[in-house]
């Protein structure tokens, strides 16, 4: 199909001088060499993204650019596209299939564009623009719809390639004059205010969403706590991003609100923006999550165990809850937008709370039970020293206490001393950038000065990415690892089977709120659990960067499950009793 539509088309390559020319979704020609993108287009009556809409050939010259400041008319989804094509470059990187950027995550958002009809569809005939002035009064002003009937975008083209291609004026619409200078977008002015019912405004916590949907479509061995924590250690453009911005993109006023960030990805916010955005998107049902995948509980339940340094034994454990309450099932773990009778599945905090309900119902978790348990365990050690090394819970709970100190100092460290202000300085015209520049300079100086007098360390470099926060191994000798650590100091032989020691539970709740009115399952307060149980929530939110609140919920709905029968047991009563 192709070869035919290009075989008249024999001018060659700028880049590369072949004449291997193909044609893209939108009517334009690359070269398969080099993958050059030119401004030759041919006229698509149909695409197959596209249905009921004629894609319109984009003229170059119809780009008005100032001859101030070399700046250009550009919208607000320009900007976030050049984010998301950062983001997923940096995903891509960390080791993350390439599938993802030129396939999946591209689709997501040109059907992001499609949908909010920001592109690909038709815009109507007029539109009334509200723009204002820094110096006049806010003015009503009838203009021509500043959105294109087609835009050509791509997260694999370069920055020369956008600054051609990505036009947002459409060849039947032109942009009022009169735009606001409060903004240095076109748009940016108005994408503040409220949108209409059934419109979704991009933000930069929905990028994450729309990356984190991305690596959930592929089941990439990546999970959402994990995709936060690169982005706050840097690994994944999110922070003054918009610094990188091609020259051409000049923000001002309104356009910092949109694209500058000045707190931490929230877990929460994020997960939430990425359902609303699957069912805005109309997705289908997302791939399934077998138990070959890295985001099945069992598969989960194994990495954190090996972070939080615990026997390799208690996946036995974990498995068996995972397979006796249903949360391994296809059903159960696949992602189905916008059915709102289904419970949705958070991966990584399913897996931690499995394992916080093992521990509760091998070690009980109440501040004495366990150390009594861990005192049985040492003596059974002593008379029976051929099965290896048993675990003692006492000796685990000082070791992880120590480390997770001495981490988590370092961690709000970084936080406290991290600089919201951006490495370049922003100027908006050649006149300020002299003056921005100099002033910039005498402050890195007073900085540096002052670092020198008062002996505080350097900063240190970017730590390498990394799954694991917390890393043990048995050659360590400074810290103990006990994931070859036997349980069998704490078991006891019944009936041929292995059983914990103790036959109590003791509930975190004994009745469930209504997530609807609620917004919780369940309530976390510190002061009514035990010290023991609080560690171990502090211990897998600190490795999943989230509150623990979050995992107690979850703890609180598997407990549930676990004991459903016992909890839904209605008393009997004896003949005679009643009068």
């Amino acid at each position: 199909m192709d070869e035919e539509a290009t075989r008249d088309f024999n001018e060659r390559c700028v880049q590369c001088s072949d004449v291997n020319w193909g044609l893209t979704d939108e009517g334009k020609f690359y070269c398969r060499s080099c993958h050059n993108v030119t401004e030759k287009t041919r006229e698509v009556v149909n695409t197959d993204f596209i249905s009921n809409s004629r894609v319109q050939t984009i003229s170059k010259s119809l780009r008005k650019r100032e001859e101030t400041d070399g700046s250009c008319e550009w919208y607000v989804c320009e900007g976030f596209q050049f984010v998301i094509k950062k983001q997923a470059e940096a995903l891509q990187a960390l080791g993350v299939c390439p599938q993802m950027k030129d396939e999946v995550l591209w689709n997501f958002w040109r059907c992001y564009l499609q949908k909010s009809e920001q592109a690909y569809c038709n815009r109507p005939a007029r539109e009334t623009v509200k723009t204002s002035s820094v110096c006049d009064s806010s003015t009503d002003v009838d203009s021509e719809p500043a959105g294109p009937s087609h835009l050509h975008l791509s997260l694999s083209e370069s920055e020369g390639d956008q600054q051609t291609d990505c036009s947002f004026v459409s060849s039947t619409s032109k942009v009022s004059e009169t735009t606001s200078v409060c903004s240095g977008s076109v748009d940016g002015s108005l994408y503040l205010k409220k949108q209409p019912k059934g419109k979704l405004r991009m933000t930069m916590p929905m990028t994450l969403s729309l990356c984190y949907m991305s690596l959930l479509w592929l089941r990439e061995p990546m999970t959402l706590s994990e995709l936060l924590r690169f982005v706050v250690e840097g690994h994944i453009p999110y922070f003054n991003v918009f610094q990188h911005f091609p020259e051409r993109i000049k923000l001002r006023g309104a356009d910092l609100k949109i694209f500058s960030v000045e707190s931490w990805p929230e877990y929460e916010e994020v997960y939430n923006k990425m359902l609303e955005l699957a069912a805005f998107l109309d997705l289908p049902r997302f791939p399934d999550i077998t138990d070959s995948c890295f985001l099945h509980p069992d598969m989960l339940c194994m990495k954190y165990l090996m972070e939080a340094n615990l026997p390799d034994e208690l996946h036995n454990w974990t498995c068996r809850v995972v397979k006796k309450i249903g949360i391994g099932e296809v059903d159960f773990l696949t992602l189905v937008p916008g059915d709102k009778t289904r419970r949705k599945v958070k991966y990584d905090i399913l897996a931690a709370a499995v394992i916080v309900v093992v521990l509760k119902l091998l070690f009980l978790l109440n501040d004495h039970y366990e150390w009594l348990l861990s005192d049985f365990a040492e003596e059974r050690y002593k008379n029976n020293k051929e099965d290896g090394p048993y675990f003692e819970f006492k000796k685990w709970y000082w070791v992880l206490k120590c480390s997770l100190d001495v981490e988590q100092k370092k961690l709000d460290e970084r936080k406290a001393k991290y600089l919201w202000r951006c490495d370049k300085p922003l100027f908006y015209s050649d006149k300020m950038k002299s003056k921005v520049l100099k002033r910039r300079r005498i402050v890195v100086n007073l900085q540096n000065q002052f670092g020198k007098l008062s002996g505080s360390v350097q900063p240190a470099e970017k730590p390498n990415p990394s799954s694991f926060l917390l890393s043990w191994s048995e050659e360590n000798t400074d810290e103990l690892c006990f994931h070859g650590h036997s349980l069998k100091g704490i078991l006891q032989e019944k009936r041929g089977l292995l059983r914990p020691m103790n036959t109590v539970y003791w509930l975190c709740t004994f009745k469930l709120c209504n997530e609807k009115l609620c917004g919780h399952p369940a309530h976390y307060s510190e002061e009514k659990f035990p010290h023991t149980y609080n560690f171990v929530l502090m211990l897998f939110s600190f490795l999943l960067r989230i509150q623990p609140s979050y995992i107690h919920d979850e703890v609180c709905v598997i407990e549930h499950k676990l004991f459903n029968k016992k909890l839904c047991k209605k008393p009997k009563y004896k003949r005679g009793q009643r009068k």
